[in-house]
């Protein structure tokens, strides 16, 4: 026990220094010498360096047993023999290197450079030979050997390997080079042929242009010309950019051709596809300098055609722009530019059959028509416009009437009057609207045809009885011929309907016209027909307006009859109209003073109160009146029912006083009974 008592620990306190691992490491890391310092070793004689070659060797043979791919190892050793005079050895590595990987370039050029070190030029050259041999594709390796036979002077020897060079299909930058080998060698002629099988080999722009800004600095101006053009012709469009016309006019503006200049940047800026953000730049100012402000205006707006052209390829339903495009080809007076941008935005029917999405759309078949016709006077293709249009629109959902009345509209200028009545005819057909029917009545009524017009009035009826604007129409149409009887017959149809969409319009139309024939019978009849229907204050107002022109008593009687069943009913504005409406008849007679002050009296006094709206539980100001009249007949209910709260306690005390006597008699009586 007191062994293991030995072992615990008797002080579990924290201990006042903490010892981290972060300390242990920093301590055992600042312990570290900062250096090992390798042993100098030092070789007395022959023997030991003899011992000292062959354990290197024998180190740099096992790195390579180790890692035969691995060409580093064959580098460093071969480093390391030439260091040591081993010239044979360090070529036969090299060799043993080439023979597990004869592609890796690199060493082919280590090896090449090594027989250049150690004055072995043939030896170089024959490197350089194998090399390009194996590996043809390697530009690198055509670069050293051409640079090692131009810098031992042998001048034939390079140009033979640039073409054998060349017989391998390189790059440009590789001609570029032989080109200039050629005019350090001051051979021009050579140099243009070099640049005529370059551009028969590799047809790029950029090798175009060298050769052209080589002819001019070799003064050749014509030569240089000829170049240009062979590279608008030769080459495809779709391989040219904007560089090699901004080129083309600079040489040109240099050569003081400026009317050249302008035709090369003017033909780019129409035909030339792909970004032109540079060309219109540059064509702007060489406009600026050498152009007139038209030019300049032209500029802009082939500036502007760009920016369009892109946004209406990035947003095609976005019509406004379409509009803006359209607008911006007319003014600048292209039909057939303005005709294919017509059929680029009409193409771009909306993906959606809601009538919202197609109230832009319709109008650019609209203005296509439009400019069709009259700018380009071609009624036939203006006809087969309206009718792709008309072909388009999903007729079944929605239609626009105004394409009907157009396409009407285009067959009446070409004096062909059957033809637009046939397409308004199946217009009204496929798909009445109001505007259709309005649009073939006017039509009719010009050419005075009264029977088609009445036959269109009873379609456009039949297509919605409800429209009292039809029936006025109609009646109008009937009363405008003087058919009075035909238009009153029109308004009793009309008001026999039972559903209208404003039956009081057509009722005053009605009444307006009774009123005109002075049939005041058949007025009153009207009125009292409508208060039947609907009573209201503008009724009796009217009512009484029309009575008071012969009998202001009969229009007293109607206004007292509304207020009295306005105060029923408690639409308490309604009567304060119709007592407003009394005051002015009664002030509108002669000696009258007596009536004018008892409505006077009568008249409402506005009262501002509050309500609560039952939808949103909010307080609202609201208007009200309160009339005297109500104010009298509360004062005499309150005095009847006082007089009959009087007379039933009079009542109640004259039974409770017969109550007592009656008591008193019987009490009386049964004593003296007793």
């Amino acid at each position: 026990m007191s062994g293991r008592g030995d072992n615990t620990v008797r002080n579990r306190d924290p201990a006042p220094i903490q010892i981290t691992a972060e300390q242990l490491l920093r301590d055992t890391k600042e312990r570290q010498s900062s250096e090992v310092k390798t042993p100098i070793q030092k070789i007395q004689n022959s023997e030991e360096l003899a011992e000292w070659r062959f354990l290197q060797r024998r180190h740099f043979e096992e790195g390579i047993k180790n890692q035969r791919q691995h060409m580093g190892n064959y580098i460093k050793y071969a480093k390391w023999e030439e260091k040591q005079d081993e010239i044979e050895r360090a070529r036969n590595i090299y060799e043993r290197a080439l023979d597990v990987d004869p592609t890796a370039y690199s060493v082919w050029i280590k090896y090449a450079e090594f027989e250049v070190r150690n004055r072995n030029i043939n030896h170089a050259r024959n490197v350089y030979d194998r090399a390009v041999t194996i590996l043809p594709r390697v530009d690198q390796l055509w670069y050293k050997f051409a640079y090692l036979q131009e810098s031992i002077g042998d001048i034939i020897s390079t140009r033979t390997v640039f073409e054998r060079w060349m017989q391998s299909f390189p790059n440009e930058q590789a001609w570029l080079t032989y080109i200039k080998f050629e005019q350090r060698c001051g051979k021009l002629d050579n140099v243009r042929k070099l640049y005529e099988r370059m551009i028969d080999q590799l047809p790029e722009q950029s090798s175009y242009i060298k050769f052209a800004k080589w002819e001019e600095r070799n003064g050749n101006k014509q030569a240089c010309r000829a170049v240009f053009e062979r590279a608008t012709t030769e080459l495809h469009q779709e391989n040219v950019d904007e560089d090699l016309y901004l080129e083309f006019a600079k040489f040109e503006i240099r050569c003081k051709e400026i009317d050249r200049a302008r035709a090369i940047l003017k033909w780019a800026l129409e035909n030339l596809q792909g970004p032109k953000d540079t060309l219109t730049a540059e064509y702007t100012l060489f406009e600026k300098q050498y152009g007139t402000m038209d030019n300049i205006e032209t500029i802009l707006l082939a500036k502007r055609r760009d920016q369009y052209e892109a946004i209406v390829k990035e947003t095609p339903f976005d019509y406004d722009a379409w509009f803006d495009y359209l607008k911006m080809l007319e003014q600048q007076n292209r039909p057939s530019e303005v005709v294919e941008a017509y059929e680029r935005a009409v193409s771009n029917v909306p993906p959606s059959k809601e009538k919202r999405f197609w109230r832009r759309y319709i109008y650019l078949w609209i203005y296509y028509a439009l400019y069709v016709e009259l700018e380009l006077e071609d009624a036939d293709r203006a006809r087969e416009v309206y009718k792709k249009c008309i072909q388009t629109i999903p007729h079944k959902s929605f239609t626009f009437g105004k394409i009907w009345i157009l396409y009407a509209k285009l067959e009446i200028r070409q004096n062909n009057l059957a033809k637009a009545r046939k397409i308004l005819g199946e217009a009204i057909g496929r798909c009445p609207k109001p505007n259709l029917f309005k649009f073939y009545i006017a039509l009719e009524c010009r050419l005075m045809n009264m029977d088609r017009c009445r036959a269109i009035y009873n379609k456009f009826i039949e297509f919605d009885p409800s429209r009292c604007a039809t029936w006025i129409q109609f009646a109008e149409f009937e009363q405008n011929l003087s058919e009075t009887e035909r238009a009153a017959a029109i308004y009793e149809l009309g008001i026999s309907q039972e559903s209208l969409d404003t039956p009081e319009l057509l009722w005053k139309k009605y009444i307006d016209l009774e009123n005109t024939l002075e049939h005041r019978e058949k007025v009153e009849e009207l009125f009292e027909r409508l208060l039947q229907l609907a009573s209201h204050s503008k009724v009796f107002i009217a009512y009484a307006q029309f009575e008071s022109k012969w009998d202001a008593e009969k229009a007293r009687a109607i206004l007292e009859r509304g207020i009295e069943e306005f105060k029923l009913s408690g639409e308490n504005a309604m009567r304060h109209q119709l007592l407003v409406c009394l005051k002015s008849l009664e002030e509108s007679l002669e000696d009258n003073d007596e009536r004018i002050q008892k409505v006077q009296k009568r008249q409402a006094r506005i009262v501002h109160k509050q309500r609560e709206n039952p939808e949103t539980g909010i307080k609202e100001d609201y208007i009200d009146y309160e009339f005297p009249d109500d104010a009298m007949e509360s004062m005499q209910m309150q005095f009847l029912k006082a007089a009959e709260k009087w007379k039933m306690a009079a009542q109640k005390k004259q039974a409770e006083e017969k109550q007592e006597e009656s008591e008193a008699k019987r009490s009386k009586v049964e004593g003296e009974e007793k």
